[in-house]
């Protein structure tokens, strides 16, 4: 009897650890498959976290991704409410993104503004640390709403943190107690974090977007310098035709052309590009213009007298050229321009190339100075008959630079051109410049009148630059003394 009642009592005893070890197994089986489905919640999150930092920082762009952010929370937490405030540097609400999108407008900010004051957001803003409210019926950081229209019993607020700044505010909430674990709570701050990265970047785009729009408002203006003292008309000379082009870089340089009425009835041309790029250099060539048409009327500017004396241009001049001083004296204009720009402005480092010719529309003669500037040529029937190349250095780089006078004819039919750098190293998409020989080759062709060849040296110019950036201003001046009737 009593072997058979130990026999019995074992057989309980094996039954009970049995049932306990069934029960233990279906504890462990319901704590992997939970495991199972944090671990998936986990994956599912962190892909839409990857889509958060890939996320346009464009404000539409990122306002609706914080939106698809909120709503994945939500749905992965099984949250049934949720909101997400982003905040400013003292605190105020710039913007909020419900779960409920119905909400109107008004009531919004006033559940907003009472949250922050006295509810869970306010203290997790204060602390800078999550909120986990198990039951907000026995935590005091929850506030009970008047009139609030859904039932809160659960909630889990995280701050959005970087470099200790709270960037804003996400709040799950839920109607049953205990809903949010801190295994949750954990997920949903490095969820914050990753907002936070985003937001953040957000923030920089908008300061570069800031100064992007300024410093393009600064180009503009200085693209308006320009055109303002680009000539609004061309002398209109029976016996001349004229053609001009100016093509500013994207970036505001320097480079201007001029064409006005001397004494006499003689025609003065400029072709210039001073040093530099920005707003500065457009001032410089605002300077250098109104220098040189001042200088060349013979009006004096702070005691710099032009009155031209011939002992003195004995020296600069050709022994052959014709001293008429009504076209020699508007030269003196490139020496005292350079005087003033090198003795006003020595701090600024500015200069300039620069082309003055004085014509005689009667004669065809062209007396100039060429300071520093590109070649120019002059093209007759059967191609480039001369080149006018460099008499001085650039104007404007150190006081009393001596600058040669020379004279060239142009015969009837023959054409003027004079442009800027812009136009011989002007970049192809592979980098390789245009060159003065691609340029001289255009100009060797058949000869045209001054229009056409203009659009013949753009076409091939532009064909050249194709979708490439324009680094310089392109600009240039063609000159055609007609052939007679």
């Amino acid at each position: 009897m009593i072997q058979k009642s130990y026999e019995e009592n074992g057989i309980a005893e094996n039954q009970q650890l049995i049932e306990e070890l069934k029960s233990l197994r279906r504890e462990v089986a319901e704590l992997k498959t939970e495991k199972a489905a944090f671990q998936a919640q986990k994956k599912l999150l962190e892909h839409s976290v990857a889509t958060i930092i890939r996320a346009s920082p464009e404000e539409e762009m990122l306002k609706a991704t914080l939106q698809d952010t909120l709503d994945v929370c939500s749905q992965l937490t099984g949250a049934q409410k949720g909101s997400l405030f982003l905040l400013d540097r003292q605190g105020a609400v710039t913007d909020s993104i419900l779960t409920q999108r119905e909400t109107a407008l008004k009531e919004r900010d006033r559940l907003i503004g009472c949250v922050l004051a006295q509810g869970l957001a306010g203290w997790v803003y204060r602390q800078r640390q999550i909120g986990l409210i198990v039951d907000t019926e026995t935590d005091d950081r929850w506030l009970q709403l008047p009139n609030q229209p859904y039932t809160v019993r659960s909630a889990l607020a995280v701050p959005i943190l970087r470099n200790e700044e709270v960037l804003g505010i996400l709040t799950l909430l839920h109607q049953e107690p205990g809903h949010f674990s801190p295994e949750i709570a954990h997920l949903m701050q490095l969820t914050a974090d990753q907002i936070a990265i985003v937001l953040e970047n957000a923030q920089l785009y908008g300061k570069i977007e800031t100064y992007s729009k300024a410093l393009n408002y600064e180009l503009e203006k200085g693209r308006q310098i320009q055109r303002d003292f680009l000539p609004n008309e061309i002398p209109q000379l029976p016996n001349l035709e004229i053609a001009t082009f100016f093509s500013p870089a994207r970036q505001v340089a320097g480079d201007f052309y001029d064409v006005f009425m001397l004494p006499g009835d003689y025609l003065g041309l400029v072709i210039a590009d001073v040093a530099d790029k920005g707003v500065g250099a457009a001032l410089f060539m605002a300077l250098f213009r109104s220098l040189i048409r001042i200088f060349s009327g013979q009006i004096s500017l702070g005691g710099l007298s032009i009155i031209a004396n011939e002992a003195e241009l004995s020296i600069l001049l050709e022994s052959e050229m014709a001293t008429n001083l009504y076209q020699i004296n508007p030269l003196k204009a490139v020496a005292l321009t350079n005087n003033y720009i090198a003795q006003q402005h020595a701090q600024m480092s500015m200069f300039a190339t620069l082309f003055f010719g004085v014509l005689d529309p009667a004669t065809g003669i062209l007396t100039y100075i060429n300071g520093g500037h590109e070649t120019l040529f002059v093209v007759g029937d059967t191609g480039i008959k001369a080149s006018l190349n460099s008499t001085g250095p650039a104007v404007g780089m150190m006081p009393n630079m001596k600058f040669k006078i020379q004279q060239v004819q142009l015969e009837p039919g023959d054409i003027l051109i004079g442009y800027t750098d812009g136009v011989t190293e002007a970049r192809s998409p592979s980098g390789k410049f245009f060159t003065e020989k691609r340029l001289r080759s255009l100009l060797d062709q058949s000869a045209l009148l001054p229009s056409p060849l203009l659009e013949r040296i753009t076409t091939d110019l532009f064909a050249h630059i194709s979708n490439a950036p324009q680094y310089d201003d392109i600009t240039m001046l063609i000159v055609q003394r007609k052939a007679s009737d």
